[in-house]
């Protein structure tokens, strides 16, 4: 492991006067979709309106903040974040830009390099290759990492976070320590194999490195405008300890976004409860990824490969359910596949019977992806009360005709996937997310990803996608107030520079966007593909500030 580099603390952002008006610009809330003032007093909304009603409406001495025509929406919830992951490849070896095995090998010396010396005798970490983007997508082998590293250990974790290669020296370290996950001769890993590697790694990291990379997760999504995380932690990507130590760093430092906890272990409602948090869900894993071939399919993949089975039971998956609707917390799966859907539905079904659909209904229980929903399981997701979090940026990397999907799963099964209006038309609740590191942190992308999605039919509204990724976000969460601009609401808001707001038209055949002022719809930037995303000036979470723009 390299050194932990110099990295200077935040300059102390000044904490904000118990009343603040912001005026002279746009406030995006449905209480006045035309207001052009925000009061917030002691971290809530108190009153949205114009400007001259402010003025007459705010407390004697309260803080007044010209906007100059900025816009002021509520922050963006970032529904499923591996947030030291995310870290590490902000200030680690990120190889996303790698396009083939010797440039693979490339980064790896010149991060083998840069951490030479007597203190870096630890693995080579890195993550972000997907050979589906190399022209030759042959993957380097061991001894090939090997000689890259200098014989230190190696392990880069593939874009989908769901297989990785391992040098000779990192297979050795991990057949001692996991002699039953083995076989442990391919560079190569996937399935349990991979999730004991990323648990290997987890576990190398000191904890001021871990420390470090959650700080500068979290500082990057508060840069973004972002002012909540999910992060999604469990035994296959993490650690009780790093989700621990993430939920008291977020405690602890008022300068920072919130983070919603979900441990993902099956069977782990007292572990989730004990560590603090909120549901023992996420990625509790029914399959894998398509671009790893471990997606659970109810048919083959387009080369034939043979689609692995489910990894949990309907019965595991009725079980766990059960247990957390008796505690009190959230229930929740990583599914990707349809074979997997089918299990993850048959389970929900199962434990609807044993604690009743009502209750079942009331725990608003989530999946993850959800990426190949025919009609019927959309039907059986809205029945069931089931949140679904899902990525748009999934869609923007990996769909269209020749895209990873299609080229997994052939042109027409990929057309079927991420369907988000057939969710949302069946009211099905949407939480918009990254997955990060997966894909970057990037809120206004997966807003426009979600519009312009590669299938015509499957995307949202401007609006739709927007709420989604706000309110939706606290929404599957089980918290209705948050992520809406209204009096009484938590005062957890961005300010951006933006041009001018569009209102989409309802019959998108004719124009997709408006400005007409009759509409009384609160308006969105531009999000036309091309035209540059508006910049977050200010994140401001429950009236304490975690962001401001140099």
């Amino acid at each position: 492991m390299p050194p932990v580099p110099a990295y200077p603390p935040p300059e102390p952002l000044e904490p904000l006067p118990r009343a603040v008006l912001l005026y002279n610009g746009s406030v995006h809330s449905p209480a006045d979709p035309f207001a052009t003032a925000m009061l917030v007093v002691e971290g809530s909304v108190a009153w949205v309106g114009q400007d001259a009603a402010g003025r007459a409406s705010a407390p004697q001495g309260a803080h007044l903040v010209d906007l100059d025509g900025a816009l002021v929406t509520p922050a963006f919830v970032d529904a499923h974040v591996h947030t030291t992951g995310t870290g590490l490849s902000l200030i680690g070896l990120d190889v996303r830009p790698a396009r083939s095995a010797a440039q693979l090998l490339d980064a790896v010396r010149r991060a083998a390099r840069e951490a030479a010396g007597p203190q870096s005798v630890g693995p080579v970490l890195g993550s972000g290759w997907d050979e589906t983007a190399w022209p030759d997508t042959r993957l380097p082998s061991a001894e090939e990492l090997d000689e890259a590293a200098g014989g230190r250990p190696v392990l880069l974790t593939r874009v989908d976070a769901h297989a990785s290669l391992a040098s000779s020296a990192a297979l050795r370290s991990l057949a001692a320590a996991h002699p039953q996950r083995g076989p442990w001769e391919s560079a190569h890993l996937t399935g349990s194999a991979h999730a004991a590697a990323a648990r290997w790694a987890h576990d190398a990291l000191p904890a001021a490195h871990r420390s470090l990379a959650q700080r500068a997760a979290l500082r990057h999504a508060a840069s973004l405008g972002i002012g909540c995380v999910h992060e999604m932690a469990g035994p296959a990507f993490s650690s009780l300890d790093d989700l621990g130590a993430l939920l008291e760093l977020s405690a602890q430092d008022s300068a920072l976004p919130d983070v919603l906890g979900y441990w993902g272990e099956l069977g782990g409602a007292e572990a989730a409860e004990g560590v603090g948090a909120i549901g023992a869900a996420g990625d509790i894993l029914v399959d894998g990824t398509v671009g790893s071939r471990t997606a659970a399919l109810r048919a083959a993949y387009a080369d034939g490969t043979a689609a692995p089975a489910a990894y949990l039971t309907a019965a595991q998956v009725r079980d766990h359910v059960v247990a957390c609707t008796r505690s009190g917390l959230q229930a929740g799966f990583h599914v990707i596949g349809d074979g997997a859907l089918d299990v993850a539905l048959a389970g929900l079904e199962e434990a609807a019977t044993v604690v009743g659909e009502g209750p079942l209904r009331a725990g608003r229980h989530r999946l993850e992806h959800v990426e190949l929903a025919d009609a019927d399981a959309v039907g059986r997701l809205a029945r069931l009360g089931v949140s679904a979090s899902v990525q748009p940026a999934f869609d923007a990397l990996w769909g269209g005709e020749t895209g990873m999907y299609a080229q997994r799963l052939g042109r027409e099964r990929a057309r079927a996937l991420n369907p988000f209006a057939a969710m949302a038309a069946a009211g099905v609740v949407l939480a918009l997310g990254s997955d990060a590191p997966v894909t970057p942190l990037a809120p206004w992308e997966a807003v426009r990803a979600a519009t312009h999605h590669s299938t015509p039919g499957s995307g949202l509204s401007a609006r739709a996608a927007f709420t989604a990724h706000t309110r939706g976000g606290w929404r599957a969460a089980r918290r209705d107030d948050a992520g809406v601009l209204a009096p009484g609401a938590p005062a957890t808001y961005a300010v951006w520079e933006a041009g001018e707001l569009l209102v989409q038209a309802p019959d998108l055949r004719v124009s997709n966007w408006s400005t007409d002022p009759r509409s009384g719809v609160p308006g969105l930037p531009d999000l036309t593909p091309g035209v540059p995303v508006p910049r977050c000036l200010r994140t401001v979470v429950r009236g304490r500030a975690v962001y401001i723009a140099a």
